[in-house]
């Protein structure tokens, strides 16, 4: 078998430099090792070709703000917190209480996050030491609301974990199909620029209403949507309405999970489908516009309604009001709750058979992360978040240690609905200046090595979504 290091582009510190060239290697010798004895092209032309037979339905489900060792920190055989003998091997500073912070399991329902702006992303990593976490949390709540606010309690909880005790249907996912820990943030800010990518593959400020030759790389400061804004970049669902595949967008009614201005505390904005916000962008999109295709922006229960009569759109995006989001100080049990709901939905509706769900958090929201981000261009990656597969056709108990990000969800869509089309503007037909096509980065992984057609259908994993105790009166800590 041959092998070949995948191109990571890195800076300053040597160890970091070695650890993400040794993930790069891992990456290509597990993708390798996943083929049925032919090489990787041949493989994945297989598998394609499989999923363009198989895959009906595509669902995107974007929770907020959670790093990947926050929730699968110590989940066994993940890349996760380091440890010696059962105890976090990291200690970060804390200038506050001149001492370090070790990682800690966090029984609370609600946290308190940090800020998590693009120079918040630059200190919490701090050049691969991966150790300005708790720094940046006390540096972002200068003042509280008020002593009911949550955000006020406690100590700094950027080092906190969660495990099943906290989030069981999420681990029971990870079990019983597939984890990624290796999904990075697309770029290195807030929400906002996140959620773009994920329908774009790019973030960008424009100068001219309709004309995407005036849109520059703005991956900071991106106008935040409303009646004067407008993303004329070309996005997905463009390409989806040149090859006449149906897709729709769904939100939570609410209020949205995170702040317009990218702080970690604000007052709460409300969304509907026919305002745009920063986790709702679409509307402010002329594409979306000039097609027609408002009507796609919908409220949740419409999905969830489509799921179990077996009509959801080939390709769906969920994105949640804050009371649902995890969004720090939201309840973590009601987002799983949440999710879990709309998971069943599709499970035990007729679509199941034919679906691939995609889960995961939109950035870290301040949380630790120890997995230094690779840079693969002037935005990205951000840091790491948890992702999930879920489907018939997941792999079973299956960590994937590929190299990934947002992009991979726009690739395996391209590559199963369009024929290989990509967000590219020489090939796109809606040209823009976007800096490279994130899809064919190289370092990224797959989608499809996640997916497994020849060894029967995996049965629906519907789990519980009543309320759960406490953690004292279910489980003793450990």
């Amino acid at each position: 078998m041959a092998l070949a290091l995948l191109p990571v582009r890195v800076v300053e510190s040597r160890s970091w430099r070695c650890s993400l060239t040794s993930l790069a290697l891992l990456a290509v010798l597990v993708t390798n090792a996943w083929g049925d004895g032919a090489p990787r092209t041949t493989y994945l032309r297989r598998q394609l070709e499989r999923a363009r037979r198989r895959i009906h339905h595509v669902v995107i489900i974007m929770q907020e703000n959670r790093s990947f060792d926050s929730y699968f920190g110590t989940f066994p055989g993940a890349d996760g917190i380091p440890m010696q003998n059962g105890v976090p091997a990291v200690c970060v500073p804390d200038l506050e209480r001149s001492q370090c912070a070790r990682p800690f399991h966090d029984p609370s329902d609600s946290n308190r996050g940090g800020p998590h702006t693009m120079s918040d992303a630059i200190l919490d990593v701090d050049g691969g030491r991966m150790d300005g976490f708790v720094i940046q949390q006390e540096r972002g709540f200068p003042v509280c609301a008020g002593p009911a606010d949550p955000t006020c309690s406690g100590g700094p909880d950027v080092m906190g974990y969660h495990d099943e005790r906290e989030i069981p249907n999420y681990w029971a996912y990870a079990r019983h199909y597939v984890l990624q820990d290796h999904m990075f943030e697309p770029d290195a800010s807030w929400s906002l620029p996140s959620h773009l990518f994920t329908v774009s593959g790019w973030s960008a400020t424009c100068t001219r209403p309709g004309d995407p030759s005036s849109c520059t790389n703005d991956d900071e400061t991106v106008p935040v949507p409303g009646p004067k804004t407008h993303y004329d970049w070309t996005d997905l669902t463009y390409l989806l309405h040149q090859h006449g595949v149906s897709w729709g967008y769904y939100l939570s009614a609410g209020t949205e999970p995170d702040c317009e201005n990218d702080e970690a505390v604000c007052p709460s904005h409300p969304q509907s489908p026919s305002v745009p916000s920063i986790w709702n962008p679409l509307p402010d999109f002329t594409t979306v516009k000039q097609d027609g295709q408002e009507g796609n922006i919908q409220l949740v229960a419409n999905f969830v309604a489509a799921a179990r009569e077996g009509t959801i759109p080939a390709v769906s995006w969920i994105v949640p009001s804050f009371d649902v989001s995890e969004h720090p100080p939201a309840s973590i049990s009601v987002g799983e709750r949440y999710v879990t709901s709309l998971i069943n939905a599709i499970m035990q509706g007729p679509a199941w058979e034919s679906t691939v769900i995609f889960l995961t958090w939109d950035d870290w929201g301040g949380f630790y992360d120890h997995v230094v981000p690779p840079v693969v261009d002037q935005n990205g990656y951000g840091l790491r978040v948890p992702g999930l597969v879920i489907s018939p056709h997941a792999r079973r108990h299956h960590i994937d240690h590929q190299m990934l990000s947002f992009d991979a969800y726009l690739k395996f869509i391209e590559d199963v609905f369009l024929g290989g089309q990509r967000l590219d503007p020489a090939t796109d037909g809606r040209p823009d200046p976007r800096p490279d096509v994130r899809e064919n980065a190289a370092p990224l992984g797959d989608l499809l090595f996640d997916l497994r057609f020849t060894h029967g259908k995996r049965p629906p994993l519907a789990l519980s979504t009543e309320r759960r105790s406490t953690i004292a009166e279910r489980l003793p800590d450990s």
